[in-house]
């Protein structure tokens, strides 16, 4: 097939013949999206750092998915809506990896200086009176997970509760708490 060919062909084509094992087809294909999905990346994430990588990560869930894609909806929809859930999966997961005294910048030291002592307090007055604003389940859920530092499974096993529903709510609770602070500053 010529190079032309590939120019012209719609992405239905491209689709097709790249689950025909045709390399090229598919290498036009994301051509087609790649500037404006990492675009899309850089933009919401205030850089490039991670952008190259969730860029990729997106196409080779195009690539192994490409057999799943329906003509009822265009190729770039379908395309954008994995960049999408790429990139929430992305932040769900780097949310889960910072804790709440992260987010805070609270610095925990054996000795503190006496103006990390009123930052500290400062700080942590700033986060009860926002705990103050939670439901009582969520106030719960964060003072056992981040203050006690229950696992979720304790969690799950105290509260009596499935461990996804666990998961779920902290997840909701942190947001919650996350918003109120950001909200207070």
């Amino acid at each position: 097939m010529e190079i032309d060919d590939y120019i012209i062909a719609s992405d239905y084509d491209l689709v097709n013949w790249a689950l025909n094992a045709d390399d090229v087809a598919f290498t036009h294909l994301v051509g087609r999206y790649k500037d404006s999905i990492h675009s899309l990346f850089v933009q919401r994430l205030d850089g490039v750092n991670d952008a190259d990588d969730l860029l990729q990560e997106t196409f080779i869930k195009v690539f192994m998915n490409l057999d799943k894609y329906s003509p009822s909806y265009t190729f770039g929809q379908w395309v954008y809506t994995i960049a999408r859930n790429t990139f929430i999966d992305f932040m769900r997961k780097r949310q889960d990896d910072v804790s709440i005294d992260d987010k805070l910048n609270i610095q925990i030291s054996d000795n503190p200086t006496p103006e990390e002592s009123v930052i500290n307090l400062q700080k942590r007055t700033q986060i009860e009176g926002c705990m103050e604003l939670l439901t009582p389940q969520y106030k719960q859920l964060i003072k056992m997970r981040f203050f006690d530092e229950y696992s979720y499974e304790e969690i799950s096993e105290k509260l009596s509760l499935p461990m996804g529903t666990v998961k779920t709510q902290i997840h909701r609770a942190r947001g919650c708490m996350c918003r109120l602070i950001d909200k207070d500053r």
